[in-house]
């Protein structure tokens, strides 16, 4: 009898990838919304002697994915911490996960590109300008926001594993010949980027609008807590050209 690792590997296909992607939208526009409630809040970006040489935010994110590796987040293969040296041994029984990638998957990781690009990129097109002095809650709500992103680019390795097995034959001549050029053609369709594009922007819009039940005189029914072009822009310029570099090295090791 097949094993229910076994079962759910062989449910991986472009429709369940596909809802997963669109359900992902809805946790990155939440989390912006969430970290829009904060200014920019630079200290929390700086190194700082208190934080032992490094930034708020580093040692947030470093100490948040030590308590989370105690639990086992990081078994998942669908999950890549930001900081993965040292981190601590699970101390909960290892869950079954299955077996959807090749081993050679956990080589590639890009959250070195998603720190910088959300930190030196887009955050200061996104936070209003200013410091409030919460800093805390500020970088508990990038916390958010970088897992939310690493998970949806890191998703590439789905999108290329079933790309593959659909169509090896397409796929095949081209990793062997380390052609990496060739393989992004494969896996780019403009139209279907310019629709999430749109749904995006559309998801912002309408999750970040201000709801009142009864009439209000300041006139701010309907306005955004985020803009949503800076979210159409942050897929557009970021989370899918990313997405699909991880589609690519995966694809790159997929014969090893």
């Amino acid at each position: 009898m097949a094993s229910s690792a076994e079962e759910l590997s062989k449910e991986l296909s472009l429709g369940s990838v596909r809802d997963s992607l669109i359900r992902q939208e809805d946790s990155i526009v939440f989390a912006l919304i969430e970290r829009s409630r904060f200014p920019f809040n630079p200290k929390a970006y700086r190194r700082s002697e208190d934080c032992g040489g490094v930034s708020p935010a580093k040692l947030f994110v470093r100490e948040a994915e030590a308590a989370h590796a105690k639990v086992g987040r990081y078994q998942n293969p669908e999950e890549n911490p930001f900081f993965p040296d040292d981190l601590p041994s699970p101390m909960l029984p290892p869950y079954d996960y299955p077996q959807i990638f090749h081993p050679a998957s956990a080589s590639v990781c890009v959250n070195k590109h998603i720190w910088d690009m959300y930190f030196n990129e887009f955050l200061p097109l996104f936070a209003c300008k200013g410091d409030d002095g919460n800093y805390a809650a500020t970088v508990a709500a990038d916390l958010v926001c970088l897992q939310a992103l690493s998970r949806r680019i890191h998703y590439g390795k789905h999108v290329a594993e079933v790309k593959f097995r659909e169509a090896p034959e397409a796929y095949s001549p081209l990793i062997r010949a380390r052609d990496t050029n060739g393989l992004m053609k494969l896996l780019t369709f403009e139209k279907v980027e310019e629709m999430v594009k749109k749904r995006v922007a559309k998801k912002a819009k309408v999750f970040g609008q201000n709801v009142h039940l009864e009439d209000k005189a300041d006139g701010d029914e309907g306005k955004c807590k985020i803009d949503p072009s800076l979210v159409s822009r942050l897929y557009a310029d970021w989370v899918m050209p990313l997405t699909k570099h991880v589609e690519v090295e995966y694809l790159l090791r997929r014969l090893d």
